[in-house]
């Protein structure tokens, strides 16, 4: 099994590094992409739990770029963790996900709810290089008996559209592209059905764009025929994982329960292994 798409608590992810390797190797999982959002804070522990496990380590990040004022999703490959440049992007983007939990926490206190702001980001004041998110506000609801699950808070609170929703700021796509590619890493776009604009993917493979994240746990068979035809109509390569973070919102599948084809990692590994 190819798991290219998992997360950690460097991010919005409920496991460690170390539990996320352990749970991969009891599913059969042989190579594990670790994609946490907008940090690469994950990467040396979970490469060093991979090794000792005997699985296959791809070294990644999931990116949030913003176009027509809304989130794409970016996946960096077999990236340099150490980069100078790409650490100091990331930064930027950790800080505008620390600066929107403020104004989500303040939208909701219009509505009668009250949550402690500081509270929510404790553990990513104290480490920098940790990846706060709407999750984590929504654990805070669920704690606070103001609903009963985290997909509760993000129907009614927290998705887009709704009553504490507020939209993110971030690079565009093409930057994301190019930020990945100067940390020497493959840029795939995360989960192409969430983003509901296939329009799109032309223009971002003439402009960067590496690949296309064909296997999703959100694709069912016909979206991942469609951008597999997609993907090798515009010469991409084709990435693929379970999207795991070890909470309900994210469905019931562990690691390995979408694999990425040997034949189609090793196409994705030709351009991401220079």
């Amino acid at each position: 099994m190819i798991d290219l798409h998992t997360h950690t608590t460097a991010s919005d992810g409920r496991c460690t590094p170390e539990e996320l390797v352990e749970r991969a190797t009891q599913a059969g999982v042989t190579v594990l992409g670790l994609t946490d959002h907008d940090t690469v804070g994950g990467i040396g522990r979970t490469a060093a739990a991979c090794a000792r496990a005997g699985i296959e380590f791809v070294p990644g990040v999931e990116i949030t770029a913003i176009a027509d004022g809304m989130d794409v999703h970016v996946l960096g490959y077999f990236i340099d963790a150490s980069s100078a440049s790409l650490d100091a992007f990331l930064a930027e983007q950790r800080q505008r996900r620390l600066d929107r939990v403020d104004l989500i926490v303040e939208r909701l206190a219009e509505y009668g709810i009250q949550l402690d702001a500081d509270a929510i980001v404790a553990s990513a004041v104290a480490d920098p290089s940790i990846s706060v998110g709407r999750p984590w506000i929504a654990r805070a609801l669920v704690s606070g008996g103001h609903v009963a699950d985290v997909s509760e808070a993000f129907e009614k609170f927290l998705a887009t559209g709704r009553a504490a929703f507020v939209p993110r700021m971030g690079a565009r796509p093409e930057e994301v592209f190019a930020r990945i590619h100067d940390a020497g890493g493959v840029a795939s776009l995360a989960h192409p059905v969430l983003v509901k604009h296939d329009e799109w993917i032309p223009g971002f493979a003439s402009s960067g764009l590496d690949a296309i994240e064909a296997y999703h746990s959100d694709h069912d068979g016909a979206a991942t025929a469609r951008y597999l035809e997609l993907a090798d109509r515009l010469g991409l390569r084709v990435s693929g994982g379970s999207d795991y973070h070890g909470d309900e919102s994210h469905g019931p599948g562990g690691p390995g329960s979408v694999s990425l084809p040997r034949e189609r990692f090793d196409q994705l590994k030709a351009i991401g292994v220079r």
